[in-house]
C-alpha cells in the first residue's frame, strides 16, 4: 500500500477528530509542547505509566517533518558511528547505539497491521556508496556487527547493481532488521492511541510563555494557563519566540520528497530491490511504494519554500539516477523542516529541574523519537537517567541566519564534491574495464596470430654434420714426428 498524501486536516483516511483548541485552564502532571513523533511517543509512554499528559500543538497532529518523511526505520544518528565512537569512547557509543536499536524496535513492535491498520510495512533498507570505497565498507561492517551487534550485510558492487538496475553505486550495507512504514499514517495512529490512552491532545494552542520556575510550571496559550510538574520541549525548530534559545541550537533544513505517477512494470524491470536506498552522502534517499511509485527524497534547503516548486528538480534527480525508466511524471511533492545539531545527535535531557527537551533529530527522526519518548517519560516516572548519555552534546548554538547560509552552501558544496567524487570513481571504473577489454582483445589477437602462421625450425646454430671415422694408422705407416739429420741440416741451411 502506498503512503497516502491527504489534507493535513485530517488523519490519513480522513476519519480524525477535529481539532480541539485548548479553551480551559488545565492542571496535568505533564505538559508536552509539540505534537510530532517525539511528543506524542512521550504523552503515550507518560500516559500508560499512570501520569496526567496534556500535548499543545500550534497547529495539527504530525504538520511538519513528522509526517513528511519517508518511513524508513533503522538504528543509528546523523553522526556516523566512527565519529560517535571518537566523541563519547567505545563503551558509551555502545549504549548509545544499543538506545537506537531499542527506538526502532518500539516503532517495530507499534506499527503493526493489528495495532495500525494500513501501515504497509517492508523489510529491509541499502546503504550505497557514490564511490569505491571496499576498504572503508569491510571497516565499518565489523564495527557494526562485531562491536555494536547489528545485523548488517555487506554487498558487492555487482550486487548493489543487479538490485537497483543503475551504474551509480558501487558497494552497499544492508540492514535486513530495517524496516518502512507508511509515516502518514504512523503519526496519526499514533496520536490516537495516545487519546486511548488519555492524553489530551489540543491543537490550533501555540505557546505564548513559558515559566519553567517553581515546583508547578506554568505555560500560557492565547486562550488559557496550564499548570504542570514536567514540561517537555518537542517543537524541534519551531518553538518559537518563548524559546528561542533552545530553537537556535537547530539549524533547520527542509527536506523535500516526490511520489511519481505509476510506472508500470518498466519500475519492475529495472530495480528489484523492495526495500528504502539512502546514499552515504546523504544525498538521495528513494522507495517503491504502491508496487510500481517511486518516493524519492533529494533536494535540501535551509530556508522554507513551496514544495511544489522541487517536482521538477525531482524528476531529473531521477532521471540522472535511472535513465533506464524514461520521462516520470511527479504527481505530489511534499517536504517539512528537521532540526539539524552543531554536533549531529539529538538533544534529549533535562535542561533544569522539570523543564525537557527531545529535539534535533536531523533525518534519523523514526528510531531517535521513539527512543526520546521512551527515555523522558521513564526518566520522569521511574527515575530512569540513561538520558545522560546525551549529556556530552550540549546545546550549541546554530549561527542564526549566517548559520543558515553557511549549512546552505556547505550542502551544495558536499553535494557538487559527492558528484565529482562520484563522476570520477565511475570514469575510473571505466578506465580499468577497457584497459581489461584492450588487454583481453591482445590476448586473443596474439593467439590467434599464432596459430595462423606456419611451424617455423627452430632458431639457433645447426648442429655438425656427423662425419665417417678416420682409419687410424699403423704405428708403421704413421710419420715420424723426430727429424731426421736430413731435414735439420736443411732448417740449419748447411745442405
Amino acid at each position: 500500500m502506498a503512503e497516502t498524501f491527504t489534507s493535513a486536516t485530517n488523519g490519513p483516511d480522513g476519519d480524525a477528530p477535529l481539532r480541539s483548541r485548548l479553551s480551559f485552564d488545565l492542571d496535568v502532571d505533564i505538559c508536552v509542547v509539540g505534537a510530532g513523533l517525539a511528543g506524542l511517543t512521550v504523552a503515550l509512554e507518560a500516559a500508560r505509566l499512570g501520569a496526567s499528559v496534556a500535548v499543545l500543538e500550534g497547529r495539527h497532529v504530525g504538520w511538519n517533518a513528522s509526517g513528511h518523511h519517508l518511513g524508513t526505520v533503522m538504528p543509528g544518528y546523523s553522526l556516523p558511528v566512527a565519529e560517535l565512537i571518537e566523541r563519547v569512547g567505545m563503551e558509551d557509543a555502545r549504549e548509545l547505539w544499543a538506545l537506537s536499536k531499542l527506538g526502532a524496535e518500539y516503532v517495530r513492535a507499534a506499527a503493526t497491521e493489528e495495532a495500525m491498520p494500513g501501515i504497509a510495512a517492508s523489510q529491509g533498507a541499502l546503504e550505497v556508496s557514490n564511490v569505491d570505497a571496499g576498504e572503508t565498507l569491510i571497516s565499518r561492517l565489523q564495527t557494526l556487527s562485531e562491536d555494536f551487534e547489528t545485523e548488517v550485510e555487506g554487498w558487492q558492487v555487482d550486487r548493489v547493481r543487479a538490485q537497483l538496475g543503475t551504474g551509480r553505486y558501487f558497494h552497499g550495507i544492508y540492514y535486513p532488521r530495517a524496516f518502512q512504514i507508511d509515516g502518514r499514517k504512523y503519526i496519526h495512529r499514533l496520536a490516537e492511541q495516545a487519546r486511548r490512552a488519555g492524553v489530551r491532545i489540543f491543537e490550533d494552542t501555540p505557546v505564548v510563555s513559558i515559566d519553567s520556575s517553581g515546583i508547578r510550571k506554568r505555560i500560557v496559550t492565547p486562550s488559557a494557563r496550564l499548570r504542570a510538574a514536567h514540561i517537555v520541549l518537542a517543537g524541534n525548530v519551531h518553538l518559537g519566540a518563548t524559546l528561542r534559545r533552545l530553537s537556535e541550537t537547530l539549524l533547520p533544513v527542509w527536506r523535500y520528497a516526490g511520489v511519481t505517477e505509476p510506472l508500470g512494470q518498466r519500475l519492475g524491470e529495472v530495480i528489484a530491490f523492495a526495500g528504502s536506498v539512502a546514499d552515504s552522502d546523504g544525498i538521495d534517499h528513494f522507495r517503491i511504494v504502491d508496487g510500481d511509485r517511486l518516493m524519492w527524497a533529494s533536494p535540501e534547503t535551509t530556508w522554507d519554500a513551496r514544495p511544489r516548486r522541487f517536482g521538477a528538480a525531482i524528476a531529473r534527480r531521477i532521471a540522472t539516477i535511472y535513465p533506464r525508466l524514461g520521462p516520470v511524471a511527479i504527481a505530489d511533492v511534499f517536504g517539512g523542516a528537521v532540526g539539524v545539531t552543531v554536533h549531529g545527535m539529538p538533544q534529549i535531557g533535562q535542561l533544569r529541574k522539570g523543564l525537557w527537551v527531545a529535539s534535533g533529530f536531523g533525518r534519523q527522526g523514526l528510531n531517535t523519537s521513539a527512543m526520546a519518548g521512551q527515555l523522558i517519560a521513564r526518566s520522569i516516572l521511574w527515575g530512569d537517567d540513561r538520558w545522560r548519555l546525551f549529556s556530552p552534546f550540549e546545546l550549541v548554538w546554530a549561527g542564526g541566519a549566517t548559520g543558515r547560509v553557511a549549512g546552505h552552501l556547505i550542502g551544495l558544496w558536499g553535494r557538487g564534491s559527492s558528484a565529482a567524487a562520484g563522476a570520477l570513481a565511475r570514469y575510473r571504473e571505466g578506465a580499468r574495464s577497457r584497459e581489461r577489454t584492450r588487454e583481453a582483445r591482445l590476448a586473443e589477437a596474439n593467439r590467434q596470430a599464432g596459430a595462423r602462421v606456419p611451424r617455423q625450425p627452430p632458431s639457433g646454430p645447426r648442429p655438425a654434420r656427423s662425419q665417417p671415422p678416420r682409419p687410424v694408422a699403423s704405428p708403421e705407416s704413421a710419420p715420424s714426428t723426430v727429424p731426421s739429420q736430413e731435414s735439420e741440416k736443411i732448417r740449419d741451411g748447411s745442405v
